[in-house]
C-alpha cells in the first residue's frame, strides 16, 4: 500500500460533497440526457450525491410522467448490488401474497447494467430517510420504531413460515465470514481469524435446533433505509433492498432497526453498540421492549447475543460487500469489526 493510500486509510469514509459535486453533475446531466434520448422529458438532475455503496443518485422530475430516481454504479461492486436489488424488488413486486403492502417498495422502471452509462430508474417514493428525520426530531425516535417494526412484520408475515433452522445457519454466516476475511486484513490472521471461528461457534450453536420465522428479509433494515412522513414520522417507505433474501432470518429487521437506532441516537459506532451488548450478555432495556412489542425478543440471554452478533455480522459484511472504502478504513474497521470481535475473543468459547 503506497504513502497516499496509507493516509486515506486513517480518514472518515464520508465523501467530500463540496469537491466531488462539478463532477457528479456532469454525469448526472449525461444520464439524463439518455433517458431523454429515449423521448421521455425530464427536468434537470436534482440533488445528486455520492453514497457509500458507491453511488450516485438524483431525482428527474418530469413535464407529464411521475418523478423517477436514479442510481448509477460507480464501480464494479455497484453494479453487481444493483443487479441484486432489482431482482429482489421485481420479485417482491409479483408476490400477490404482499397485497396492499406493495406500496412501500419503490418500483424499477429501468434496469440497465452494461454499457458506458449503467443505470436503474424506480418510481421516486414521497418521504425523507428516517436517519435524516431523526436528526432533526429525535423527540420521534420510539414511534418511527414502533412504525418501522410493524411494517417489516407484516412482510415477514406475509412471506414466512417457522422452521427448525439447524440446517440454515451455516448459509446465514459463512459467506459473510468469508467476505470479513477477504476484505479486512485484520481478520485474515491472528486474533481476527481466531475471533471470526469463535463467533461463528457462538451463533452456530446458539441457534441449532431453534424455531424461527424463515421469510423474505430486507437485511440492512436501519433508519436511513426508511422513508417516513415528515410531520409524525409515520413509515411510507422501504428502500435499498440489494441485501434483501426470501428465505432470510427475519429476526434479524427487527434486531438491526433497534440496534441502529441506538447507533444514531446515542452518535456512536455501531460495532462499540454491538460490542456493549456483547460484554453485558443482553440488550438494553429499552431496546427490549421494542423487540417484545414486535414479537422478536429472544427467548433467553444466549440466543438474544447470537441474534445480535449474526445482525453485526449481517450489517458489517454488506457494507465491505458494497464498497472496498470500508475494509480499507482503519478508522471504520476499528470502531465496527475490531471492536465487536475483540470482545468475543475476550470471552472464549461459550
Amino acid at each position: 500500500m503506497g504513502l497516499t493510500a496509507e493516509l486515506r486509510a486513517f480518514l472518515p469514509i464520508h465523501t467530500a460533497g463540496l469537491l466531488t459535486r462539478p463532477v457528479d453533475l456532469v454525469i448526472a446531466h449525461r444520464l439524463a440526457d439518455s433517458l431523454r434520448a429515449d423521448g421521455a422529458i425530464y427536468g434537470r438532475p436534482r440533488g445528486p450525491r455520492r453514497t457509500l455503496s458507491d453511488l450516485l443518485v438524483f431525482r428527474l422530475d418530469g413535464a407529464a410522467a411521475p418523478s423517477i430516481l436514479v442510481k448509477h454504479p460507480r464501480s464494479s461492486r455497484a453494479v453487481v448490488s444493483l443487479a441484486e436489488e432489482c431482482n429482489a424488488m421485481r420479485q417482491l413486486a409479483h408476490d400477490e401474497s404482499l397485497g396492499a403492502w406493495r406500496r412501500l417498495l419503490p418500483m424499477v422502471e429501468e434496469c440497465r447494467l452494461e454499457g458506458p452509462l449503467p443505470l436503474v430508474v424506480e418510481k421516486w417514493l414521497p418521504g425523507i430517510e428516517g436517519d435524516t428525520l431523526l436528526q432533526r426530531s429525535p423527540q420521534l425516535a420510539r414511534p418511527v420504531t414502533v412504525s418501522a417494526l410493524e411494517a417489516i412484520r407484516e412482510l415477514h408475515r406475509a412471506t414466512g413460515r417457522r422452521e427448525v433452522v439447524t440446517a440454515r445457519v451455516g448459509h446465514w454466516v459463512d459467506p459473510r465470514l468469508a467476505v470479513l476475511a477477504e476484505e479486512v486484513r485484520w481478520c485474515r490472521r491472528g486474533e481476527g481469524a481466531e475471533a471470526l471461528a469463535l463467533l461463528r461457534d457462538r451463533v452456530v450453536r446458539a441457534l441449532a435446533g431453534r424455531s424461527l420465522l424463515v421469510a423474505w428479509t430486507h437485511g440492512d433494515f436501519h433508519p436511513g433505509n426508511v422513508l417516513l412522513t415528515r410531520r409524525h414520522g409515520e413509515l411510507c417507505g422501504v428502500i435499498d433492498w440489494a441485501g434483501a433474501l426470501p428465505e432470510g432470518p427475519s429476526v434479524l429487521d427487527c434486531h438491526t432497526f433497534v440496534l441502529t437506532m441506538r447507533h444514531l441516537l446515542e452518535r456512536r459506532q455501531l460495532g462499540q453498540v454491538v460490542a456493549d451488548v456483547v460484554r453485558r450478555a443482553s440488550l438494553l432495556p429499552e431496546d427490549r421492549r421494542l423487540l417484545a412489542e414486535a414479537g422478536e425478543l429472544a427467548s433467553d440471554a444466549e440466543c438474544e447475543t447470537a441474534f445480535t452478533l449474526l445482525t453485526w455480522l449481517w450489517h458489517v459484511a454488506g457494507n465491505v460487500a458494497k464498497s472496498a472504502r470500508y475494509g480499507r478504513s482503519h478508522r471504520w474497521v476499528a470502531d465496527n469489526v475490531v471492536s465487536v470481535l475483540s470482545e468475543v475473543l475476550a470471552q472464549g468459547t461459550p
